[in-house]
């Protein structure tokens, strides 16, 4: 069975790549076909990629009346 590649394997190869190949590249990696279900199987989320702390956006609500209210 053939050793799979990493990313860091590829990356020589991208860099060799003139400026309209790179575009084409991008535009297939881009492509709305297709999910992210085959590359989350393989790499889950990390522990710390989301936040479960219930208060990390309660500060952001502070002081938002003072913009809403009538000014007199």
């Amino acid at each position: 069975m053939p050793r799979l590649l990493t990313a860091d394997d590829i990356m020589p190869l991208i860099a060799s790549l003139d400026e309209s190949e790179r575009i084409k590249l991008l535009r297939r990696i881009a492509s709305p076909r297709g999910n992210d279900a085959s590359a989350y199987m393989t790499a889950p989320p990390t522990p710390d990629e989301f936040s479960g702390d219930d208060e990390s956006i309660s500060w952001e609500a502070e002081r938002w009346d003072d913009f809403h209210s009538p000014q007199p």
